[in-house]
């Protein structure tokens, strides 16, 4: 159960309802954590430019959900587990893959991007930065531009499973959560 007030758009302040307004004609995320982030406006105008910034930076849209996948799991938040995992499906990851994810397993992905996104995401959550081996690695990868977007897809995703497991904000009822 939520810790804060789910704000209908009619309960919302002049600039609340601004940036929903904007969002929302944006088609961007509106629950979730942007549920806590609409209590400061200024916050959730900036989340929602810093995912639109990152969705459509250098990484691909596959190896940007291995790292949402990774996150969310690693910080046991169960709203982006449920909608992270709702999109991987979406986009045709194998259940084996998630699985693996929940389980906390190498998901033995055969892509080299998505295996080092996977591994730098993971290093990154579990010891708070990459060793010189890892660093490296990825940046041969992936480029110096893509290991930038990585580490800001990483960071950026913590800060939405932080967000919903401090307020509380969980999946739609109805719909169970399957981490391991």
């Amino acid at each position: 159960m939520a810790r804060i007030p789910i704000l209908d758009r009619a309960d919302m302040n002049a600039e609340q309802v601004r940036v929903y307004d904007a969002a929302k004609e944006a088609k961007a995320p509106l629950g979730g954590p942007y549920y806590a982030y609409i209590q400061l406006p200024k916050l959730f105008e900036a989340a929602q430019k810093l995912r639109g910034s990152l969705s459509s930076g250098p990484l691909s849209a596959r190896e940007q959900q291995i790292v949402n996948l990774v996150v969310a799991r690693h910080w046991n938040a169960r709203y982006p587990w449920y909608a992270q995992v709702r999109n991987a499906l979406a986009m045709g990851f194998a259940q084996v893959v998630i699985d693996a994810i929940n389980a906390r397993q190498d998901p033995n992905l055969s892509d080299a991007r998505e295996k080092t996104c996977f591994a730098v995401a993971r290093e990154l959550v579990a010891k708070w930065g990459l060793s010189e081996q890892t660093y490296t690695a990825a940046e041969k990868t992936l480029g110096l531009e893509h290991l930038v977007a990585l580490v800001a897809t990483t960071g950026s995703f913590s800060m939405t499973c932080m967000t919903a497991n401090t307020f509380g904000i969980d999946p739609p009822a109805g719909h169970p959560t399957p981490l391991a």
